[in-house]
């Protein structure tokens, strides 16, 4: 099994939209990719609340059933529509990809 998490910061404003909405947004997005992933068994998406000097704003957790799945997820076409939105209003953006 394979587990893929992602934390963004995002920038204050982008696309007309606040930080919160654009987190929002994201979240909605991502979480209507669910069951639409062949090989991904589990997703799941936060916003933070703490608003801390070193928190993120949005936070992917997602498990995949091998890195062939979580390859084939990377450039699945509704995938790339989404990641290209989250790049234009994120500033920056971790990621740890690890199998157990």
């Amino acid at each position: 099994m394979v587990k893929h998490i992602v934390i963004w910061q995002l920038k204050d404003a982008a696309h007309g939209n606040d930080r919160q909405t654009n987190a929002f947004l994201i979240k909605e997005k991502l979480e209507a990719l669910q069951g639409r992933m062949q090989g991904m068994t589990a997703l799941e998406v936060g916003i933070d609340f703490s608003r801390s000097a070193h928190s993120g704003d949005v936070v992917l957790y997602s498990e995949f059933i091998h890195r062939q799945a979580l390859d084939d997820y990377q450039e699945h076409p509704e995938h790339l529509a989404l990641k290209a939105f989250i790049g234009e209003v994120s500033s920056d953006r971790r990621v740890v990809d690890y199998e157990i």
